[in-house]
């Protein structure tokens, strides 16, 4: 090979290198923006934590969070229901009660429509059992992949002890498209933590 044909091939790898980088720029910002969007301009609803299992409680840095409207009792899902087993997603309908915390109106396998003074919430995929998932007095549970919040090292624990005892809330900004974005975390109703944009 030419010491030309050596320099052309050696330009072309340069370029190839810097699309990629480009590229992967671009997607990663996009991901960012698109998280910053949600909590700067979605819906903002507040919710009560539930205790959690003493066994799973601090894993790293992070906290886990469970919430009232991951359970969604069977007799609320209108629509379509799927005959069979498999992942799944739901829209899930939020209203807020008198008390402020916003709870599960209803649920669908399908697409709910916007209505005024709700908001929905998009599921994460989920094993769904068929029918027996359905059946009178069952509950499916779901998660939005608002689980976990992060937290400095070491300062978990408090944080544990107030979630168990019912003091923990959740502030989340939710997108058109019913993702949820964690804005704030608050104990004892005074904000503990709150997420920047970027």
């Amino acid at each position: 090979m030419s010491n030309e044909g050596g320099k052309t091939m050696g330009l072309r790898y340069l370029a190839i290198a810097a699309g990629l980088s480009l590229l992967q720029t671009a997607v990663l910002g996009a991901m960012i923006e698109s998280r910053a969007g949600i909590l700067r301009s979605g819906d903002e609803i507040v919710l009560k934590t539930a205790p959690v299992d003493p066994r799973d409680l601090l894993r790293g840095d992070y906290v886990i969070l469970a919430y009232d409207i991951s359970a969604i009792p069977a007799s609320i899902i209108i629509g379509d229901r799927p005959a069979d087993a498999g992942w799944q997603t739901m829209q899930v309908r939020l209203k807020q009660g008198s008390d402020g915390y916003w709870t599960v109106a209803e649920a669908s396998f399908g697409t709910l429509a916007p209505q005024d003074g709700s908001v929905v919430l998009q599921t994460q995929r989920f094993r769904y059992n068929g029918a027996t998932d359905l059946e009178a007095g069952a509950i499916l549970r779901v998660d939005y992949g608002l689980e976990r919040f992060y937290v400095p090292e070491g300062e978990g624990g408090e944080i544990e002890t107030a979630r168990n005892e019912g003091d923990v809330t959740v502030v989340v900004r939710v997108g058109k498209g019913g993702q949820g974005q964690i804005r704030e975390l608050r104990m004892g109703g005074a904000a503990l933590y709150e997420e920047p944009l970027y």
